[in-house]
């Protein structure tokens, strides 16, 4: 919790989706709960939580203090309004997690919103969830729609969401050479096992993919039997939304993907058999040294571990309720896992391991019955450890509140690569040895990214924010590392080595014209991007990446004009921004895509970016390029001045 703030503190207070001001004042200036505090509690609640600190005022992005003249009078309305069913559907808030300040002699209250359990979500007002819930975007409080809550009073009832009895549904339905090839799978596992001996339907009993309603009478396959061993045509028709979607790109950007595998037809379309043949496109051409343990090859890898739980894991979390797809990438940078439905538990408590509230019990049963699959919440420990035995990033794992999907990230960089490493040795000498893993893993982060920052080893080496400014700190202070820049914009780069700033780059005499070299094929960015699932990321066509100029420090080129470019070139720039400049209204999707699709080979210029949109450069950097830098789908090339009039931005989706 926020334990003290200091009137300097407010010159860097920036609401956040965790953090929101508000005035509390009233109309007679003795102090009232703002009615705005409702939606801010019921989104932050079925968030992530967050503090809410009434007594501030916001303009234009700028706080000043204001005070509470009677904090009392306002603590009781609230505590008299969240015990009331008629206001608020769930009192999250006790006494502990209130906290009265006093500052410059006026009254602030920080109120600390925890978020809420699965099984109090969702957290809505006036009685009725429908048109009375939020939901906490960016740094907005934003109405869910109704089917939205009601996939989350779903979650709320239902423990495990794919044992209800599907009407009319039996074994016509099912794909039967896969149920032969399960129960072979079964009897390599577990030879005796009693359910082998009965016939297919006791046997799909036993699984629980076929029941009988004891009160009803009503019998038929369970959403789970049809899902792991059905055939299309039954499983589309239950759910006409559900779909598989795998894809393997290359190397060339022109070709969409060289291999897919969707419900064509051409097999079942079941989770079982889509399992059995992505698996194996997987873990096709995994360049990892095998083992040998008692004189035998041991092929089955901690990898390849960690992306049967990764694959696993993203069938058997999937809400089938959901309008999206299970989707699979796989490219040479690393794979991509997407699955409909947020998280059950919070991401941080997933990767710590030992608490599991898996959505669809019954098919992560079938699977760990033949050996995929881990119990008791261990899945993501077992996924990084995996990517952990090469010394590759850590695995990536996020929401998007948006389209209400999960997304893991595996990248198949080396967070620690060999070359760098002994040019930091031959650099430092012993002062670079004697460090710590952690502390060389932040001196190499340094190095390939030309600059770390607090943020960057909280998301990539999953550091408290504490722990993470202590090393940073600790580094600065042994001569390794250097600070540019203050507050949100501060970086660290290797000592010795200069952070590129908007003056190194706009001094009349560093803007050359347009480059005529080809741009070499840009690796990926090392560390995950969080990709707005959804958006498109095709990149653009190869002879653009010649447009720009090429400036030393940054490794792609920077459009500053567009009278520099080709006439070609901003043709084409301006095609792709046109669905957004011709229109006053367009969606934050829409328009976020947009943004990612044209600055995905170049850093654009805030200036560039305004003019091809038509939005104002003020709204452009305060409502999508602040919140994208934040969420990974864009980064500045001068993150030591974050809000430069001439800062630029490029794509982080790979």
């Amino acid at each position: 919790m926020l334990k003290s703030l200091s009137l300097s503190d407010l010159e860097n207070l920036k609401e956040t989706q965790s953090l929101e001001c508000k005035l509390a004042s009233g109309r007679d200036g003795q102090g009232k709960l703002p009615e705005d505090f409702w939606p801010t509690y019921s989104a932050m609640a079925n968030t992530d939580g967050g503090l809410v600190i009434l007594g501030v005022k916001e303009k234009r992005g700028s706080f000043s203090l204001q005070g509470i003249s009677q904090p009392e009078k306002v603590l009781k309305e609230l505590f008299d309004s969240l015990n009331n069913p008629n206001k608020v559907s769930c009192n999250l808030i006790q006494a502990e997690h209130i906290e009265q300040q006093t500052i410059d002699e006026k009254h602030l209250l920080f109120i600390h919103i925890p978020a809420a359990t699965r099984k109090q979500k969702p957290v809505y007002l006036n009685r009725n969830p429908l048109g009375n819930t939020y939901r906490r975007l960016y740094d907005g409080d934003r109405l869910l729609d109704d089917d939205s809550v009601r996939r989350m009073l779903a979650e709320q009832i239902e423990d495990s969401r794919d044992q209800r009895i599907l009407k009319g549904f039996g074994l016509d339905d099912i794909d039967h050479e896969s149920l032969t090839i399960y129960r072979r799978l079964l009897s390599i596992e577990k030879p005796h096992h009693p359910f082998l001996e009965n016939d297919d339907q006791t046997f799909l009993q036993q699984l629980s993919c076929y029941r009988k309603d004891r009160e009803t009478g009503e019998a038929g396959l369970t959403l789970a039997g049809l899902l792991m061993f059905g055939v299309w045509p039954s499983i589309h028709e239950a759910l006409p939304q559900f779909f598989l979607d795998y894809q393997e790109h290359g190397t060339d950007p022109d070709q969409r993907w060289i291999d897919r595998i969707v419900p064509d037809g051409s097999w079942s379309g079941n989770l079982f058999d889509f399992y059995r043949k992505v698996y194996r496109k997987l873990t096709a051409d995994l360049k990892i040294p095998f083992a040998i343990q008692k004189g035998q090859r041991q092929d089955d890898t901690l990898v390849h571990q960690a992306l049967r739980e990764a694959l696993v894991n993203t069938l058997v979390h999937a809400d089938f309720s959901a309008h999206s797809s299970i989707r699979i990438h796989k490219s040479p940078g690393g794979f991509r896992f997407i699955n409909p439905g947020l998280m059950r538990i919070p991401p941080d408590i997933a990767y710590q391991g030992g608490e599991s509230d898996c959505r669809n019990k019954t098919l992560h049963q079938l699977f760990f019955m033949i050996g995929l699959g881990e119990r008791a919440g261990s899945g993501l420990p077992k996924i990084v450890k995996g990517w952990s035995s090469q010394d590759w990033y850590q695995p990536v794992l996020n929401e998007n509140l948006e389209l209400e999907q999960t997304g893991l990230r595996l990248l198949l960089y080396s967070l620690i690569p060999d070359s760098v490493l002994q040019e930091l040795q031959q650099t430092f000498g012993e002062h670079f040895q004697n460090l710590s893993k952690q502390e060389r893993t932040v001196m190499v982060m340094a190095k390939v990214e030309q600059g770390v920052t607090p943020q960057r080893l909280q998301t990539i080496l999953k550091m408290h924010p504490t722990d993470a400014s202590q090393c940073l700190r600790q580094l600065t202070e042994k001569n390794l590392l250097q600070k540019h820049g203050h507050t949100r914009g501060t970086v660290y780069t290797l000592t010795g080595s200069n952070i590129l700033t908007p003056g190194d780059v706009f001094a009349e005499e560093a803007l050359p014209s347009r480059s005529s070299e080809p741009l070499g094929a840009s690796s990926e960015p090392l560390g995950a991007s969080s990709e707005p699932l959804g958006a498109s990321s095709e990149p653009l066509n190869l002879n653009l990446a010649q447009e720009g100029q090429m400036i030393e420090g940054l490794n792609v080129p920077l459009i500053s004009d567009l009278k520099l470019l080709s006439p070609e070139a901003r043709h084409a720039f301006e095609s792709m921004a046109a669905p957004v400049k011709q229109t006053n209204k367009t969606s934050r999707d829409k328009l976020e895509a947009i943004l990612i699709q044209l600055c995905m080979q170049h850093y654009f210029s805030l200036k560039v970016l305004s003019e091809l949109l038509d939005r104002s450069e003020h709204y452009l950097r305060l409502k999508y390029l602040n919140p994208m830098v934040k969420k990974q789908q864009l980064e500045r090339a001068f993150p030591a001045h974050p809000n430069h009039p001439r800062q630029a931005y490029r794509s982080k989706v790979g």
